[in-house]
């Protein structure tokens, strides 16, 4: 008799994902037609190389080889960041050529641009973008503050649903000032009182962020539906987006978007107890962010951007304090919930490389951007799958030959016995087409192993 879900330990879900994505179904449930048996092969050996190299059981048939761009394939098709963010017509063709053309073991999907419509829609706050505070050939930017009031941390523990809907999500979203009249749902119990805390919903502004709030669902599904047909294409080619979703650190959480970075440097002082039990709340619901999105996409990798704990933000006394804690708890419980977290250590983080190393063998794979990649071979490599530290500036002001000899390098050491996907270490928006694609070549030719 066959398990289910809850009876299946870590190593039986993932293997459970993984079968998922090497027989991909199309949108009717059908299983996925490939344009050829040759697309059908490739698709599979690239799921299977990058597996083996994740979970460190066995060395792969060559060093597998991803991209991971923002948007350079935009760029390079001569559009700009505002076309790509508004025309998903051209945003989804631009993207599909950039992968065909280059071939890569694993691609991200062409979602980086993100739905600019919809943004309008909501009034969004947090992110200027093309055209809306950022010249149209530029990448959006964040646009920090202090969204959450150092007093607010009570009503964040409180009830974390409720503080999100009608403090946080206000604020970064103007069309959602309605949310702001509703009373917690906690209170809407049998029926006495039960009309009074229904009376909200019938004020106009009330009324109107939800109408504004369909209009951005809608706008969001014909997003979404767009970036679906085009990963749904590209694997019928051939090429595997085995991305599932992404969830943050605690600390980033609140630091990020929250109190921002100065309003967390300075709790970590004023009020570092309640700070440490927000920071213990976030836990499982950044576990159950990442789990969620891997069972509704069938894909294992959750991303996780990190970017409050690089060298030089906290010391190593800090870190082990603040950060690392609820970071390795939810890093457990995605691995206990069948997911490969896929943390991006933005930046340098080689004096944190001994601290992150104690970690579950071959659970896990790492996005190294500019840390001594050496030692993380050394160290967070013994336990864990490194990809990246291609950088970004070697794509855009280098020679081929000088990313060939880059990238012999990294096979020749990070790349022995295994363990390693060659990528970019950080997004990048420009760059020189030969250098990219010199990358994935050279990868494809010299990384055999023998």
């Amino acid at each position: 008799m066959e398990k289910n879900w809850t009876e299946m330990n870590a190593d039986e879900k993932q293997e459970v994902q993984f079968q998922k994505l090497l027989n991909p179904k199309d949108p009717e449930g059908n299983p996925l037609k490939f344009q050829s048996a040759e697309a059908q092969s490739n698709y599979k050996g690239s799921i299977n190389r990058i597996k083996d190299a994740i979970q460190l059981k066995k060395i792969p048939d060559r060093v597998p080889v991803a991209i991971f761009p923002s948007m350079f394939p935009y760029i390079n098709a001569g559009m700009t960041v505002e076309e790509a963010m508004y025309d998903y017509d051209k945003c989804t063709s631009a993207f599909n050529k950039f992968i065909e053309g280059i071939k890569p073991d694993m691609n991200i999907a062409a979602s980086a641009p993100g739905p600019g419509k919809f943004y309008e829609t909501i009034d969004y706050k947090l992110y200027k973008w093309p055209g809306h505070g950022v010249a149209p050939e530029h990448s959006y930017q964040a646009v920090e503050g202090e969204y959450m009031k150092a007093e607010e941390y009570d009503l964040l523990l409180m009830d974390p649903s409720f503080y999100f809907r009608n403090f946080y999500l206000p604020r970064v979203m103007g069309a959602l000032q309605g949310f702001t009249m509703l009373p917690p749902f906690t209170g809407i119990l049998e029926m006495y009182g039960l009309a009074f805390n229904f009376i909200p919903y019938a004020l106009p502004p009330v009324q109107e962020t939800y109408k504004r709030l369909f209009e951005a669902g809608a706008e969001a599904l014909k997003w979404a539906m767009a970036m679906g047909a085009s990963d749904m294409y590209l694997k019928s080619q051939g090429f595997p987006n085995i991305l599932g979703g992404f969830t943050k650190a605690p600390f980033d959480v609140i630091g990020d978007t929250l109190r921002g970075t100065r309003g967390i440097m300075m709790d970590m002082y004023r009020q570092p107890d309640k700070l440490l039990k927000a920071l213990d709340a976030l836990v499982p619901i950044m576990i159950a962010m990442g789990v969620g999105a891997s069972q509704q996409t069938g894909n294992p990798l959750i991303f996780i951007p990190l970017h409050k704990a690089a060298d030089g933000f906290l010391s190593n006394e800090q870190f082990k304090k603040f950060y690392w804690p609820t970071f390795k708890q939810v890093l457990l419980g995605l691995i206990e919930g069948g997911c490969i977290p896929f943390p991006a250590l933005e930046g340098s983080w080689t004096s944190r490389l001994e601290i992150i190393q104690d970690i579950p063998k071959g659970k896990t794979l790492w996005m190294v951007d500019q840390s001594d990649i050496a030692k993380a071979k050394k160290t967070l490599g013994k336990n864990a799958c490194l990809a990246g530290n291609v950088p970004s500036s070697l794509l855009k002001l280098g020679t081929v030959q000088e990313v060939k000899d880059y990238c012999k390098k990294l096979i020749d050491t990070v790349g022995k016995g295994g363990g390693y996907i060659m990528s970019n270490g950080a997004f990048f928006d420009e760059a020189k087409p030969e250098n990219v694609k010199a990358m994935v070549d050279f990868t494809k030719e010299y990384g055999v192993y023998k």
